[in-house]
């Protein structure tokens, strides 16, 4: 997994709330199990027309969109369904990091364990940063992890927190598989000696 310390990218404001993971990535696009490749579905039904052409109305489609690595959305982003594939899509497509005054717990979880940072603000510090992507094209922030901090070169700056464990792993960009495999000789120790164990009692 891709460690987060620091990141400098430009905005693209998706001001709805209550986005699920249905839009985030339409279940037809679920039977692959891969990370990679969800990029170009991502909000499909909402970047797309019937014809299968860009959509220039949707927030993505924009010029000024073009690029972007921060999203910052409404309250309780990632609502619905647990699937794994919206946080791989939200990555594939390029994010690093997404804003929001909330998140689902299970969708904010998912994001932590594929290197992709969810942000939590206040709605007010949310709602200036949509004010100034929709004011400044093309608008840019630094979401620096180590001093949780979100700021920006006209003078927003934000404190978030997050869970000391998830800032960890993060930083030292791990999931739960990866932080599991740093015990393996603990691991295949302590198999050793239940083996050894075992032998004994039944002999």
């Amino acid at each position: 997994m891709q460690r987060f310390e620091h990141h400098s990218g430009r905005v693209v404001a998706l001001p709805r709330a209550n986005v699920d993971t249905d839009q985030i990535i339409p279940k037809q696009f679920l039977k692959r199990i891969e990370r990679t490749g969800f990029g170009p579905c991502l909000f499909f039904d909402w970047r797309y027309l019937a014809d299968g052409s860009p959509d220039p109305g949707f927030e993505l489609n924009r010029p000024a969109a073009s690029g972007a690595s921060v999203l910052v959305a409404g309250p309780n982003f990632g609502c619905g369904s647990s699937r794994e594939h919206a946080p791989w899509a939200l990555a594939d497509y390029g994010f690093r990091a997404l804003i929001a005054p909330s998140f689902a717990d299970i969708f904010y979880g998912n994001c932590c364990q594929n290197g992709l940072l969810p942000v939590v603000l206040q709605a007010g510090e949310v709602e200036a940063l949509q004010r100034r992507a929709a004011t400044a094209e093309p608008y840019e922030v630094t979401v620096d992890l180590v001093g949780q901090r979100v700021s920006d070169a006209a003078g927003f700056d934000a404190r978030f927190e997050i869970d000391p464990y998830r800032r960890e792993m993060l930083l030292r960009g791990l999931d739960e598989i990866g932080r599991t495999l740093e015990q393996e000789a603990r691991i295949a120790a302590f198999e050793r000696r239940r083996a050894a164990l075992d032998r004994r009692l039944a002999s």
